[in-house]
């Protein structure tokens, strides 16, 4: 009972020091750490968008969920058909789709651009891949296709167009011929049936034609550079791996995030530097507004901080009120917090933010939250109770005289 009568003392102090301070310092307070709330927020909300971004561009339009490729020592997967139909009796592929992959290069009224050219099969590629719902002009390959070509956005290009170093035959359209010279020499004139963009400019850099056209160039006979695999899944690439490996799958299998190379692993720890200086900025400025705050407080009320020792009140009854009042002022912040960082997340849903691999939404995860509320807590509760504890020391005349 004396441990509540001494919590319930202590806040009665808190709520009347509040209702008698200034509601504009109170109101400033308030705001400044809702304001970093949503800083310790945003960060890690927008590396979490960049991340599936990144993973639902790999997925969608340029790796699929896994990607089979020749064992070491080989340049092409040989009996691809075969080698199809025993993935695709494993529980939980949806689809795959075999890619030969070239570099070539395109010409195009005196232009050219040096780019990969893929060879597929356009039924196979619908079922793993999207690209064929992303034709901006012109439609998606067909199989009996031999002369035509399909190709990305920043390769087709604009006229007088500047793509920043990436390939760009700078005005390509629908109907338009374009010679792509082959890495053995041999040379083809294609029409371009299709430009597709998908925002991903791994993809949107490149060029498909029909997988039965590019084997009669290069010689090939039921061979592949690649396999994609779709899977009904997404996000348990490892386990649809393993259960290849268990079938027999003598060739190399890679998860899309394998075979990106690391490429987004780099990007974020790049981005989770930069948030760590964010957060460690947000809550030293946090500590610094609430020991100001509290400080100032404490000093003004010195006279009444005296009597009330006089009187009798334990000192760390007295802590404990200013120690409330800071929970209060927090409280109320990250409440506010939560309201700002709503409002900032439906914006950006709205208008997303564009990066060079498509746009970026917030991904706001609840632990990301919990985790910013319990750090503003702790460095608040530490930043008022220091000076609280400072001033609540000094002999009880002192304070009564200020």
């Amino acid at each position: 009972m004396p441990v509540f009568a001494g919590l319930r003392v202590s806040a009665f102090l808190a709520w009347k020091s509040i209702e008698r301070g200034s509601r504009g310092t109170l109101a400033l307070t308030i705001m400044i750490i809702a304001l970093i709330f949503v800083n310790l927020v945003f960060l890690p909300s927008i590396i979490s968008g960049v991340v599936e971004t990144f993973n639902t561009q790999s997925i969608d339009f340029d790796l699929g969920n896994l990607v089979i490729e020749p064992r070491e020592g080989s340049q092409y997967l040989d009996g691809v058909a075969g080698l199809q139909k025993k993935v695709e009796r494993i529980p939980g592929v949806v689809g795959t789709s075999p890619r030969i992959t070239v570099g070539v290069t395109y010409f195009y009224r005196g232009r050219n651009a040096a780019s990969t050219l893929y060879g597929i099969t356009p039924e196979d590629e619908r079922s793993v891949t999207r690209i064929a719902d992303y034709m901006t002009a012109g439609e998606f390959l067909s199989s009996g296709d031999t002369d035509a070509i399909v190709m990305g956005a920043t390769l087709a290009g604009s006229e007088g167009e500047e793509v920043g170093g990436l390939p760009s035959l700078q005005g390509v359209g629908v109907g338009d011929s374009v010679e792509v010279a082959y890495p053995n020499g041999a040379t083809r004139t294609y029409q371009v049936k299709g430009i597709f963009k998908t925002q991903s400019f791994g993809v949107d850099t490149a060029a498909f034609v029909t997988s039965r056209e590019m084997s009669g160039v290069l010689g090939l006979d039921n061979q592949a550079s690649i396999i994609l695999v779709k899977t009904a899944v997404n996000g348990r690439e490892e386990e649809y791996k393993t259960e290849l490996l268990s079938y027999g799958i003598q060739e190399e299998i890679l998860t899309f995030r394998e075979k990106s190379g690391g490429f987004v692993d780099q990007a974020i720890q790049s981005f989770n530097i930069i948030n760590a200086i964010s957060t460690l900025v947000s809550l030293i400025i946090a500590i610094v507004v609430v020991f100001i705050v509290i400080f100032i407080n404490t000093v003004n009320r010195r006279r009444q901080i005296g009597i009330l020792k006089a009187i009798g009140i334990d000192q760390q009854i007295i802590i404990n009120s200013y120690v409330l009042q800071v929970l209060f002022i927090t409280a109320v912040g990250a409440l506010v917090g939560i309201g700002l960082n709503a409002g900032v997340t439906t914006y950006l849903t709205a208008y997303p933010l564009v990066f060079p691999g498509g746009p970026v939404y917030p991904d706001v995860e609840a632990s990301a939250i919990l985790r910013s509320i319990a750090s503003l807590f702790a460095v608040s509760v530490v930043a008022g109770y220091i000076p609280a504890w400072q001033i609540v020391r000094e002999d009880i005349l002192s304070a009564i005289r200020g």
